[in-house]
């Protein structure tokens, strides 16, 4: 923690997420000097050793949940900590998650914020989720909800220290005997008919039991936190006002744009320019709805499809998939697309080359809208077939620190392997070109270490192993990301350069022993190939085992015989390489300890927070 300016309770450098307050943004994290006074929560740019420009403010009364977050739920990260608030007028709320350096640091902002939101009366949700919204999810961790705004699944702290949830326990006005029902009959048309969205056992008389998924007509509304209600057997009671959401109400989606023409909607989407993007609008016939969804055929054309109601009131847009709400539709034609593995080549513009390798060339190139890399695979470079049934399952890996494989060519031979290109291109290279000044830069060099060690943790928990883990084979982006790439190829190459004195096809100088001996591969022969990486990192990009024979490195390494300490690299740092490098690879350490022991090292040594490393 820096040095407090006047009226600060606490600031710390920290990571946030973007809040994609806009449907179609993307998903990065930046890292922000968040401070906390007695009126707001607010985070500035900058670095760790100068504080920048403010860049966004939240009023500590607009507060609703302050909680941690499940350890990796949140693309793969710990330490994670939620904030939930409101607009000044109420109309929306927000999520911000931010990623804290330790769980103590976690546990210290979390009771910070909350004592100071609750200084300024603020109303906290009764319930909160202690999972994530994600994008590549489209849905909670924690309860499997695809609204973003649903409400929690869990009870919040301030409800379990008083059984009962702030706005009902704190606010709930002395209620009297309940009024008479309206003397003026409605009409249907005019009732009020709201969905429990969580259960609510009655604490005292004139309460209204609630049941999850019932619905209620709600009769007199004009409390902030109590209405008066009735079931659909006439009884009638008191219910807290957020355990219940309108029916069938659109406007909690960030897909629905209520008063949008359809000009306005093609116009929104074109901006966006991505395959799939869509919202949903009212249509010009009163109580009718449209979809208009972005395709990048012929050169980008935006689709409208009425969505009709059957004679079961039920909503479909193809007559054989109907349902009973608008959001249930959008969920499933959202997640029963037809399988994007295989790319058509006729959507593939291929540029410059960017580069070459044992597989071929990389060419930067376009795919629907997005700029993407190309890896022309040379004839005979690898086992195409049992590469392409390999294809489905790899693209489905996502993470923050592995490069996306969004598809394959295989109608064309050889066949085109599609992924997001970085822009800085091979960690190798960066690394060489940088040496100079990266060298002097502890922190920077062990964040990449702690990037790569990230995205490893997320293949090693899915059982995958890499067989190829490099410098060569990760990637630098913006903001010095940095990405592994290439995970799993290395069982289908077919090149010299990859072949041991037995004729196993591997890249040698990244081998432990069971590998040279046995081909034996793990994710323990990928924490050895990861010392090597942090070898080649801390020494700028230099070869290990530099003029040796890969027999001779055979050799050196069942004679026990280690990579010498790199000139720049702290002991504690060599030290967790000298464990990668244990002859035992039982004793190896798991990628997700790995994770733990650099990140205490980051903590504990004073170096200057750069970067995604959780």
């Amino acid at each position: 923690m820096a040095k407090r300016n006047a009226g600060e309770i606490k600031n710390a450098f920290m990571m946030k997420r973007s809040q994609n307050k806009k449907t179609f943004t993307a998903q990065n994290y930046k890292s922000r000097w968040f401070v906390l006074d007695s009126e707001h929560f607010k985070y500035y740019d900058g670095s760790l050793e100068k504080r920048g420009k403010i860049k966004g403010t939240i009023q500590l009364s607009q507060i609703k949940v302050v909680e941690s977050v499940d350890d990796r739920v949140l693309d793969n990260k710990e330490n994670v900590f939620q904030i939930v608030y409101s607009e000044s007028n109420g109309s929306r709320s927000f999520t911000l998650y931010i990623v804290a350096l330790t769980e103590q640091q976690r546990h210290e902002w979390v009771e910070e914020i909350r004592e100071a939101a609750a200084k300024k009366d603020a109303r906290f949700y009764p319930k909160y989720h202690k999972g994530a919204w994600t994008k590549s999810l489209g849905r909670y961790s924690c309860c499997d909800q695809v609204d973003r705004n649903a409400p929690g699944c869990e009870l919040s702290t301030p409800e379990q220290i008083t059984t009962r949830a702030p706005s009902i326990q704190n606010y709930k006005p002395s209620l009297g005997p309940l009024p008479a029902p309206p003397s003026i009959p409605s009409s249907a048309s005019d009732k009020k008919v709201y969905v429990a969205v969580f259960s609510f056992t009655p604490a005292q008389d004139g309460d209204l039991e609630l049941i999850q998924g019932e619905e209620y007509e709600i009769l007199d509304d004009s409390r902030e936190h109590w209405w008066l209600a009735k079931n659909n057997i006439g009884e009638q009671g008191y219910i807290p006002s957020n355990y219940v959401k309108k029916k069938f109400d659109l406007e909690i989606f960030d897909w629905y744009y209520k008063n949008c023409s359809r000009d306005r909607s093609e116009s929104i989407l074109k901006e966006e320019k991505r395959e799939g993007c869509f919202i949903v609008r009212e249509s010009s016939t009163p109580g009718m709805y449209t979809l208009s969804l972005y395709t990048t055929e012929n050169d980008g054309l935006v689709r409208h499809y009425h969505i009709k109601k059957n004679e079961n009131g039920q909503y479909y847009i193809a007559e054989k998939y109907a349902f009973q709400s608008i959001s249930e539709l959008v969920y499933y034609h959202k997640h029963n697309s037809a399988d994007k593995y295989e790319i058509d080549p006729n959507e593939i513009e291929i540029g410059e080359q960017l580069g070459a390798g044992c597989f071929g060339t990389v060419h930067k190139g376009k795919w629907r809208g997005y700029v993407v890399a190309v890896k022309m695979m040379k004839a005979g470079s690898m086992s195409e077939d049992s590469f392409i049934e390999e294809a489905k399952t790899m693209t489905q890996l996502s993470h923050t620190n592995l490069v996306q494989l969004y598809g394959v060519v295989t109608r064309t031979r050889p066949p085109k392997i599609i992924t997001e290109l970085m822009k800085f291109g091979s960690l190798l290279t960066y690394l060489k070109r940088h040496r100079a000044r990266l060298l002097q830069k502890t922190a920077t060099l062990l964040d990449m270490c702690l990037q790569i060690c990230n995205g490893m943790a997320y293949l090693e928990k899915r059982k995958f192993i890499h067989r190829d883990l490099a410098a060569r084979n990760c990637l630098v982006g913006e903001n010095t990301i940095v990405k592994v790439a290439d995970f799993g190829l290395a069982r289908y190459v077919i090149d010299d350069e990859y072949t041991s004195s037995t004729g196993t096809k591997f890249p040698v100088k990244w081998a432990p022993p069971e590998v040279l001996s046995y081909t034996r591969f793990s994710s323990k022969s990928d924490v050895w190939a990861y010392g090597i990486l942090m070898w080649e990192i801390f020494t700028g990009g230099t070869m290990p085992y530099d003029k040796m024979r890969n027999v001779d490195v055979d050799y050196v390494c069942h004679s026990r015989r280690r990579l010498e300490k790199p000139q720049n690299c702290p002991q504690k740092i060599y030290n967790v390489m000298l464990q990668c490098w244990d002859h035992d690879a039982e004793k190896r350490p798991a990628f997700s300890h790995l994770l733990q022991t650099l990140g205490g090292l980051l903590e504990r040594g004073n170096y200057p927070f750069i970067g995604d490393f959780n």
